[in-house]
């Protein structure tokens, strides 16, 4: 068993303010010299960034549907080693989960690791009545132990000692309004921690405003977890493989690439934008923007080196933006560039979203990237769309998500294979894009 000190940063809802005060969590205890692990409930690639940037060490992802619950409480317990205590951000609101259940919620995180809650209540435009709130909040489900609260957007002290009058849990804090500390966002979330340290800054904002040595005493009040098996060493494969990682393509599940590298794998980071394609044996093209660099993208003589290995038969792997870089063109408001021309298709930006949220898929194709016949989960969200050769060949059948086609995802040509899904890799996925990898190493 492991002793843990955790907390978990949830909200009433989403846009009440708890991205940013979990993050200002984090920046106040790390500068009180505590070694900070940051997570993120859900699929979110950009909030981690946020976390990571502070804590210096790499947030993960806990997502109930993606991993399954032993998968949560491994991942957890493994991250937290070396760290002195654990900031969970939730998602959305505390009991919003999958479909109107409770599945994948900030509350099921809460209980697969049982860790008290601290609830995060936007305070404004109201006092004696968020009682009422929180009191729902703290009874809807006694398998989650909401511990205390957070308020938010607190207008003046006066605001503040109106509110403090009736207590209905514990109070942590009062954070007034910032708008000075605001991040900025665009179409999939918020600006990436790369562009801006605003986020960092509400550290000195919770110093001030909230009671850490409390909310320090509430994490040390979780129970102890159970430590995960021991991983047994791999063999070195021998392969290397690249991996798209710039400002184009940075959407990551930091298990992936850990995964990958268990496997045998060395991973090789390189920008597309700006560099040639190094040394690999298979590619590995995570999602990001490449519509916000499409021009750099299509200047750049990687796309040709990319087309080219594909056509010796490497084994590539694109999800999302790694997808639309694999295809022919990509057509956005301010132009149509060409890409990697390896995948019979044209990705063109829509003005509104075009798929959005939990997928499962079958691989029910011939991809030495995929196994046959192995089922995988994961989300998609993104706002292009694909306009596919009529004899394009499809190897993923989705039983849960929109996909490329209303159900088909995976879009394949040679060895190559790009889809909409964000795929978290279940247990041999890494190993197979390995062998994959392996096998064009030794032709």
């Amino acid at each position: 068993m492991r002793q843990i000190p955790r907390v978990i940063v949830a909200g009433t809802h989403s846009g009440c303010g708890k991205t940013t005060l979990a993050s200002g969590l984090m920046a106040a205890l790390a500068a009180r010299g505590l070694a900070v692990q940051p997570f993120k409930v859900g699929p979110d690639f950009i909030d981690p960034t946020h976390h990571s940037a502070i804590c210096g060490r790499t947030s993960r992802n806990l997502d109930p549907f993606m991993m399954g619950e032993a998968g949560v409480q491994e991942t957890f317990v493994r991250a937290c080693a070396g760290a002195d205590i654990a900031v969970v951000e939730g998602v959305m609101g505390l009991f919003d989960g999958l479909e109107g259940t409770d599945t994948a919620s900030t509350a099921h995180v809460a209980k697969i690791l049982d860790a008290p809650v601290l609830l995060v209540v936007d305070a404004g435009g109201a006092s004696r009545s968020v009682h009422a709130m929180v009191r729902g909040y703290a009874g809807f489900d006694p398998g989650v132990r909401v511990a205390g609260t957070i308020f938010n957007r607190i207008g003046s002290p006066r605001h503040l000692a109106m509110i403090e009058a009736t207590e209905s849990l514990p109070v942590y804090g009062g954070v007034p309004r910032r708008k000075d500390l605001a991040v900025g966002s665009r179409h999939l979330g918020l600006a990436m921690a790369a562009e801006t340290g605003a986020m960092a800054g509400f550290g000195a904002v919770v110093e001030e405003t909230c009671d850490l040595a409390g909310i320090v005493d509430l994490a040390r009040s979780a129970p102890p977890l159970p430590a995960p098996a021991e991983a047994p060493d791999r063999p070195e494969a021998g392969v290397r493989v690249g991996v798209a990682r710039d400002a184009a393509f940075c959407f990551y599940y930091a298990d992936n690439l850990d995964r990958l590298a268990r496997a045998g794998a060395e991973p090789v980071f390189f920008s597309p934008m700006t560099d040639r394609l190094p040394d690999v044996d298979a590619l590995y093209l995570g999602g990001g923007y490449p519509e916000l660099h499409a021009e750099a993208l299509g200047a750049s003589r990687c796309r040709e080196d990319v087309r080219r290995v594909v056509d010796d038969g490497m084994p590539v792997y694109g999800e999302c933006g790694g997808l639309a870089y694999l295809t022919e063109r990509l057509v956005t408001d301010d132009g149509d560039y060409p890409m990697a021309g390896v995948l019979p298709a044209t990705t063109e930006m829509a003005g509104r979203i075009q798929g959005l949220g939990y997928v499962e898929a079958r691989v029910v194709g011939a991809a030495s990237v995929l196994a046959p016949g192995s089922v995988f989960r994961g989300h998609e969200f993104h706002y292009s769309r694909l306009d596919c050769a009529p004899d394009a060949r499809f190897v993923l059948e989705l039983l849960r998500g929109r996909g490329i086609d209303g159900g088909r995802d995976g879009l394949a040509a040679q060895n190559a294979v790009g889809q909409y899904t964000h795929a978290y890799f279940p247990a041999g996925f890494a190993e197979t894009l390995v062998r994959a990898a392996g096998a064009y190493r030794r032709a």
